[in-house]
């Protein structure tokens, strides 16, 4: 899942066909309702979600739609149909996903240069991966420049046991997440409520930010830039409204 999620390619800019969108509970969760008939995914899998507020999040997308249907605004429906067509069949390889972003974690690579951008990554980043040794178990090892560095087998390992330990919903939004920021650390620090979407991917792009001070900001970065920063906000209203 490099990049943001995709759905299937059959899927296109679509006429709205529908009047009304309504969330339905059913025996296993929670469904959405277009003019009273359920939808279901590319994969012809029922749509459904484990909590009410993820299924609300869907329909408010379905709702908000104009005279056509635009997918690649629909975040959380992207995020569900992901979970419920790959992961569910996948979640051991969705898992090792996760871990090769942390194999090569955007956190663990330090400037060299300026003096105030290793003063503001060091202020900003150490909180972060401290964080994730002391509440998460994981050591990573820390470089300056663009080297890789390998990290340590049992810190990847455990990345995978604790991507594995999520239901299939929040295993596809980290890997998300993780793509996202080039950051495992960051997705699961919005996980587990440590940083917000916003937050997470203020870090993400901490260098950037900087270099943007110095330079100014063109009109296709910001313009990009907005987009991923919505995409985080919604990533993080998805895990909350998963409970």
């Amino acid at each position: 899942m490099a990049g943001p999620s995709r759905i299937n390619d059959a899927l296109q800019r679509i006429k709205r066909f529908y009047k009304s969108v309504a969330v339905q509970p059913v025996d296993d969760g929670f469904g959405i309702t277009l003019d009273g008939r359920p939808v279901r995914t590319p994969g012809t899998a029922p749509l459904l979600t484990p909590t009410k507020a993820a299924a609300q999040m869907i329909a408010d997308e379905w709702e908000a739609q104009g005279d056509y249907i635009v997918f690649p605004d629909m975040a959380a429906t992207r995020h569900a149909f992901t979970a419920i067509d790959r992961v569910s069949k996948s979640r051991r390889e969705v898992a090792e996903e996760a871990a090769r972003y942390a194999g090569s974690d955007l956190l663990c690579y330090f400037a060299v240069e300026p003096a105030a951008l290793v003063k503001r990554q060091e202020a900003q980043w150490a909180p972060v991966l401290d964080w994730a040794e002391t509440e998460l178990g994981l050591s990573f090892i820390r470089t300056a420049g663009i080297s890789p560095q390998i990290q340590p087998p049992q810190t990847i390992l455990r990345v995978e046991a604790l991507a594995l330990d999520l239901d299939d919903f929040r295993l596809s939004a980290l890997a998300f997440g993780g793509a996202l920021f080039g950051s495992t650390i960051l997705s699961l620090a919005v996980v587990r409520g440590r940083l917000s979407g916003e937050e997470a991917y203020d870090l993400s792009r901490l260098d950037e930010a900087f270099q943007e001070e110095q330079w100014g900001v063109d009109a296709e970065a910001a313009e990009r830039t907005a987009r991923q920063r919505a995409e985080a906000i919604v990533l993080d209203r998805w895990f909350k409204a998963l409970g």
